[in-house]
């Protein structure tokens, strides 16, 4: 690796780093898939040529790679490297910390994404950094679902007051979803529609199409609790689209034990099944942990199909599901296998 190949390599990334998100995704992420390795080699290079900033820029360029492709430790091995020196300009190093926690995070190691997110919001705060500042909180509202729902809703409408204040769009969009889904978990469901319309009618329009994806299935989620099941599965399905479409490997599991828990609404056990074992299979692929808004969902469809099928049957269905392949199980939840 020499500088001007590190140069060329986060110049590439950077530029395909906000096509991860909408049309042409598939072929953004494909190319930085096929060329990884020099990446990451880039990004070694710049810590040991002590050029702090532009490691935290690439890092930052691939956070959503890392993140839709489910490599939370990859992710978590180049931000651990970036950010060992305790170098670089401040605001670049709070991007980093707050980059850096979503990955423990999704694992499930909350200590280590609080440590990551509190350090985050120290920087944004101590530069004065609204946006930064407002995401952080979005971290910590984030672990704090998973324990304490109501100080996650007194901290996402903490985020949601300062990104209104300084016009950060992103902010405010991160904070409404915080605070749908803190109003599902609570039960709140009037309210968390609210919140997850205003939030997926604003991602739409910036034409995020991995955010319309997950929002789509949180408001589905709302939707059948509601009794909507049509306008569930509408969602549900849209959102499984949108993730075949742009190469989404993070939001599919979530949307197949949506789909699980219509299908048992509607009395189709078996579907069910083989959707939930989907489910389990590629998020335990990918190594990560049901979120808190998710994992009683699950809980709740496996303890219905336990209660109501056969373990024989049951236990076959389930591991048809665990066999499929990502785009064949995509298949299957979308009535096309």
């Amino acid at each position: 690796m020499d500088e001007r190949t590190a140069v060329d390599l986060m110049v590439l990334a950077e530029e395909l780093a906000p096509q991860l998100t909408g049309p042409g995704a598939d072929a953004s992420l494909a190319t930085l898939a096929a060329r990884y390795d020099e990446i990451v080699a880039a990004i070694d290079w710049f810590v040991d040529s002590d050029r702090p900033d532009e490691a935290f820029r690439i890092a930052h360029a691939m956070y959503r790679f890392w993140i839709t492709q489910s490599r939370f430790d990859d992710g978590s091995v180049v931000f651990d490297r970036v950010l060992g020196s305790g170098q670089g300009a401040t605001a670049l190093r709070g991007q980093a910390l707050l980059d850096a926690g979503f990955m423990p995070f999704w694992t499930g190691d909350d200590a280590r994404a609080s440590v990551l997110f509190a350090d985050a919001l120290a920087v944004g705060r101590g530069i004065a950094d609204a946006p930064l500042t407002s995401q952080a909180l979005g971290g910590l509202a984030r672990v704090a679902l998973r324990t304490d729902v109501a100080e996650a809703r007194r901290i996402a409408h903490e985020a949601l007051d300062v990104s209104r204040a300084a016009n950060d769009e992103a902010g405010r969009s991160n904070a409404l979803h915080l605070l749908g889904v803190g109003a599902q978990i609570a039960g709140d469901l009037p309210e968390a529609r609210a919140w997850m319309t205003e939030r997926l009618a604003l991602v739409r329009d910036q034409g995020n199409d991995f955010l319309v994806a997950s929002e789509a299935g949180n408001l589905s989620m709302v939707e059948r609790q509601l009794g909507e099941l049509d306008v569930a599965e509408s969602l549900a399905r849209e959102a499984l689209t949108i993730c075949r479409r742009i190469g989404d490997r993070f939001t599919p599991p979530f949307l197949f034990s949506g789909l699980a828990a219509i299908a048992v609404e509607r009395g189709d056990l078996g579907r069910a099944a083989t959707l939930i074992g989907a489910a389990e299979a590629h998020l335990e692929a990918a190594n990560m942990a049901w979120p808190p808004d998710e994992r009683p969902h699950y809980e709740r469809t496996l303890a219905t199909l336990t209660d109501r099928l056969p373990p024989d049957e049951l236990a076959v269905a389930r591991g048809r599901g665990a066999s499929l392949s990502e785009q064949a199980a995509i298949d299957f939840a979308l009535g096309n296998a």
